[in-house]
């Protein structure tokens, strides 16, 4: 009769589920790209037209914090608008933020007081309003010249609610 190891198949089974926690490690997918915020409607009135946004609102520093970065992709006419407490010189980067964007400063009157085109991704540099704002709006790179942005153009945001 031939002799049968039993222990062999428990120190397998044994291996195995010491070794799965790490292996699930190595191999789980990348994170997720953080969930969006409830869309809100956002119009912004060029010499070209009305042109119709669906925006992400940050009202909180936590928020403001965050925007974008992580994401891989917003849709076309999408974005993020950030409301600030008051309006003053704003200064943003791009640190964590993968994809290029256009950001749109925007007064206490609705207007457009600034713009900055195809920001650089991932990049710590300092983007700055150099004029006073209230709101910055976050677009894909390309936005601004393909909507025929200009300074003094009229934005119909969601209304300031803290």
């Amino acid at each position: 009769m031939k002799s049968v190891d039993f222990w062999k198949p428990a120190v397998v089974a044994l291996a195995l589920a010491l070794a799965a926690p790490a292996m699930t490690t190595v191999f789980a997918p990348a994170a997720a790209e953080p969930a969006a915020a409830a869309l809100e409607p956002l119009s912004i009135s060029t010499a070209s037209g009305r042109h119709a946004f669906e925006v992400e609102v940050m009202r909180t520093e936590e928020g403001r914090e965050r925007g974008l970065m992580f994401r891989r992709s917003i849709p076309a006419d999408h974005g993020m608008l950030f409301d600030f407490d008051g309006e003053r010189v704003i200064d943003m980067w791009m640190k964590n933020t993968f994809i290029p964007l256009d950001m749109i400063f925007i007064g206490r009157a609705g207007k457009v007081v600034a713009v900055l085109e195809n920001t650089e991704p991932m990049s710590e540099r300092i983007l700055s309003s150099r004029v006073p704002a209230l709101r910055v709006l976050e677009v894909n790179a390309g936005t601004a010249a393909r909507i025929g942005l200009e300074i003094g153009d009229a934005v119909t945001a969601p209304p300031i609610t803290r």
